[in-house]
């Protein structure tokens, strides 16, 4: 579903355009975007992906004149023109699961949904990896912790897959500070009554690590630690670098009963102590922490409203 067949449900829906919302809302004082999703799902019963592409053009006006090809053309301009393909082969795939798979392109990425959920793209992917085939994603921090269907994701993944290493990746490395993310690395593997994950080594490289887009860009020779101790000759033969006797490692594994002991099967795992929380100090800029605080209210508003949605059927 394109951003303007959204525009045009909406206006099925409630017999309204942009325009007749906007004079709606400054007939209210609405002028902040978590007003006016609230009042455009209250009082016009707007799920959360339409509601959003309204109060992203009341808050945002600007974005009207800009369309989602032409964003998804300029995201994938100079360097980055041979991941073209590649996104227009997975979309193909993805649009097949149903007419309520959409994109929601912004000036530095690309939202796939389903519904007013985003799309679980870790389950698609082990749906579509070969059998021994390897997978290694990006993923943010909420795949790795949120319940409901996140949960049961993780729990079918280490089990049909063999989960064997996440890389915690350092904030500030892609397209803003305070954006969390992960690398995670499964293999694919036959139907099994046994699962097939037996450890999953967690490497972290965001803890007391610092690196921006300018100033401090994320080097291949940050990478080198990370590299050797996963070990790429034999994975097998791993040794952590994190023991009672050094608790700065930062490798280090967990047992599958380990894993589905935690709450959830929570994999949003770090046992390094942040020297940016002991030391006021050390404290990151205000920046970055409102940017971090914001990310953290954005997956806890993630789960309330999974929870509103159980709640409603």
């Amino acid at each position: 579903m394109s951003f303007q067949a959204y525009l045009d449900s909406i206006k099925a829906k409630t017999g309204k355009t942009p325009d007749d919302f906007r004079v709606l809302a400054a007939e209210e004082g609405l002028t902040q975007y978590g007003e006016i999703m609230a009042w455009l799902k209250s009082d016009f019963g707007l799920g959360h992906g339409h509601a959003n592409a309204i109060a992203q053009l009341l808050v945002h006006p600007e974005a009207r004149n800009v369309e989602p090809d032409d964003r998804v053309a300029k995201l994938f301009a100079g360097n980055k023109a041979k991941w073209r393909q590649p996104y227009d082969t997975l979309l193909a795939e993805l649009l097949g699961f149903g007419t309520d798979v959409a994109t929601a392109p912004t000036n530095t990425y690309i939202s796939l949904l389903r519904g007013s959920k985003k799309f679980g793209i870790v389950q698609h992917v082990r749906n579509i990896l070969k059998q021994n085939g390897r997978a290694a994603i990006v993923v943010p921090d909420n795949v790795l912790f949120e319940g409901g269907a996140g949960e049961t994701v993780r729990r079918r993944l280490l089990q049909d897959c063999d989960v064997h290493t996440l890389l915690r990746l350092p904030t500030g490395i892609f397209y803003a500070q305070g954006v969390k993310a992960n690398v995670l690395f499964f293999d694919r593997k036959p139907a099994s009554a046994t699962p097939w994950t037996q450890r999953l080594w967690i490497y972290d490289l965001r803890t007391n690590r610092d690196f921006t887009l300018k100033t401090r860009p994320l080097a291949r020779s940050d990478l080198d630690d990370f590299v050797a101790c996963y070990n790429p000759a034999n994975r097998h033969a791993r040794k952590a670098t994190w023991s009672e006797a050094n608790v700065v490692g930062r490798w280090r594994s967990f047992g599958y009963d380990e894993l589905l002991a935690r709450d959830k099967v929570n994999l949003d795992i770090s046992w390094l102590r942040d020297d940016s929380l002991e030391d006021s100090a050390n404290l990151p800029e205000p920046d970055v922490l409102a940017s971090e605080i914001m990310e953290d209210l954005q997956a806890a508003l993630e789960q309330f409203r999974a929870i509103a949605e159980d709640l409603a059927v």
